[in-house]
């Protein structure tokens, strides 16, 4: 088997902020993450995490992201609600008479839309609240984000209702 050329160990561009491994062999066994002290994001950003352009630029993606799913839901909710109307219209022109609505549709649409109104609302709100940490340096890395928890458990218990209703509802 051949062997690779014996390579010079990798070297920070900013060793002083890094903390050497104690072994003394060199840098190559140990990964970027370690290297660096804790409290510094970026060794060649000389301010921390809370100044960092780039956690500003992340929050206003995650920002973007939930409004996108806001507007998502809004339009599911749009479309479930026409898709009630459009099978009644349908039902009504081959039979010649008038259908029975159940409104389940109608509520279900309405019920996603006003969904999205709360996640859009809400997004906006946390980001608001999480620009104003970030801008005191009060943030802090690792929370759960209780809007996406509540959003993923509502959105499983719709699904399961609809699951059901197609179920035992012919």
């Amino acid at each position: 088997m051949l062997r690779a050329a014996s390579r010079p160990p990798r070297r920070l561009a900013y060793p002083e902020k890094c903390d050497p491994p104690s072994s003394g062999r060199g840098w190559s066994h140990v990964g970027r993450a370690a290297r660096i002290r804790p409290g510094h994001y970026n060794p060649a950003m000389e301010n921390p995490i809370q100044q960092d352009p780039r956690t500003f630029f992340a929050a206003e993606r995650t920002f973007l992201a939930w409004i996108r799913t806001g507007l998502g839901l809004m339009g599911v909710g749009f479309a479930v609600a026409r898709f009630g109307l459009f099978l009644r219209e349908i039902r009504s022109s081959q039979t010649h008479e008038t259908a029975q609505a159940t409104g389940l549709s109608e509520w279900s649409g309405v019920a996603l839309v006003a969904l999205g109104v709360l996640v859009t609302l809400s997004a906006t709100v946390r980001h608001f609240q999480l620009v104003r940490e970030l801008s005191a340096g009060a943030w802090v890395a690792g929370r759960v984000s209780r809007d996406a928890v509540a959003l993923a458990v509502l959105l499983a218990l719709f699904g399961l209702g609809m699951a059901a209703y197609l179920i035992f509802v012919h």
